[in-house]
């Protein structure tokens, strides 16, 4: 039986399995967190849901939305609302000119990760982090620590291996990996030479809402210290009838700036900025907070693809944001639904 390693529980890796769920490959997937999804990430707190990763998932690519509004569909509901941007000088505009649809669950958008995990049928790991990879006689060898007792560490063979992790972590494992081959040295340098941004999330709850017309807010010219602001009240299902809950994303410079600061500090300045964005002072004091930290959470650009194909000589594949050069939910899960389409053909 062919045996296919996915490293990485995040759209792209899910992706991956479920293209290869009518195969008769044996799929595992090794994630470090003890959760599915990536940044498909969901919170909850005094009744509220709230996504801190990922806002939501568009609808840009046709075989992603087909999968997700069909047999990913339970609990499906919409972000009502449209996207306004706003600029530098915190001047707000009506519209950006995108009315894809922006998809979530009524349980948070890590439900996707589920849904997925679920519907692929491949064995996932959770709490297991890949520490090592080897190439050794037309096989590869994961080398992995398991937070589970029963597992602790070991390694597994596999004919197959597809890297979905963020670029960064992927070229550390490739510059790791017991490889003898020049491709290897050209792929580390491809990963990492991928930039990423780095993001603080904050989730800001108040005891009372205000109507406003827009569903979130988005710098277009990339040059005020918020980078989105969005209610999840717009959300079916997420944010109890009266009250509000903004979650805030400060732009990657003031994220990479304060990213070791205090949960309150952040907490604290990121409300500041966003009742002067909002021009409301009701929006200075909430009444809870919580901070999410990515420290690799959106590339900025994509790997080159040709290069990266080179490694499917060696039975290595690469699927994830990164790869498709887009950092969204949608753009990931298309990317290995590609991938792992790829992998089947192969085997």
């Amino acid at each position: 039986m062919t045996r296919i390693a996915v490293v990485g529980a995040g759209a792209a890796g899910l992706g991956a399995a479920y293209a290869l769920r009518e195969t008769d490959a044996e799929v595992t997937v090794f994630e470090r967190r003890e959760s599915v999804g990536g940044r498909a990430a969901t919170r909850r707190r005094d009744d509220c849901v709230y996504d801190v990763g990922a806002n939501y998932c568009k609808d840009d690519d046709e075989r992603v939305s087909r999968l997700v509004s069909e047999e990913l569909a339970d609990g499906l509901v919409e972000a009502e609302g449209p996207v306004w941007t706003f600029d530098a000088d915190g001047e707000i505009s009506k519209g950006r000119g995108d009315d894809a649809r922006k998809w979530t669950y009524r349980e948070g958008l890590a439900s996707l990760g589920e849904r997925l995990r679920d519907a692929g049928g491949a064995t996932v790991r959770t709490g297991t982090e890949v520490t090592g990879l080897a190439r050794e006689d037309d096989e590869w060898r994961v080398e992995y620590e398991s937070a589970d007792d029963a597992l602790a560490a070991g390694d597994a063979r596999a004919d197959a291996l597809v890297l979905t992790p963020p670029a960064p972590a992927t070229a550390y494992l490739l510059d790791r990996a017991d490889w003898d081959d020049p491709l290897r040295e050209d792929l580390v340098e491809a990963a990492a030479d991928v930039p990423y941004r780095t993001l603080l999330s904050v989730a800001l709850h108040y005891p009372e809402r205000t109507d406003l017309p827009y569903y979130g807010l988005v710098n277009a010219d990339k040059d005020h210290e918020l980078g989105w602001v969005s209610r999840e009240e717009c959300k079916p299902g997420h944010v109890p009838d009266g009250e509000s809950l903004l979650v805030v994303q400060p732009s990657p410079g003031w994220s990479r700036h304060r990213y070791d600061d205090a949960d309150d500090e952040i907490a604290v300045q990121a409300a500041d900025l966003t009742a002067e964005l909002l021009d409301d002072p009701d929006r200075y004091q909430f009444d809870w907070a919580d901070v999410v930290r990515w420290r690799d959470a959106l590339p900025d650009g994509g790997a080159d693809a040709r290069l990266l194909g080179r490694g499917e000589r060696s039975d290595l594949f690469f699927a994830g944001d990164w790869v498709a050069g887009e950092g969204r939910v949608h753009a990931a899960l298309a990317s290995g639904l590609e991938t792992g389409e790829r992998v089947a053909e192969r085997f």
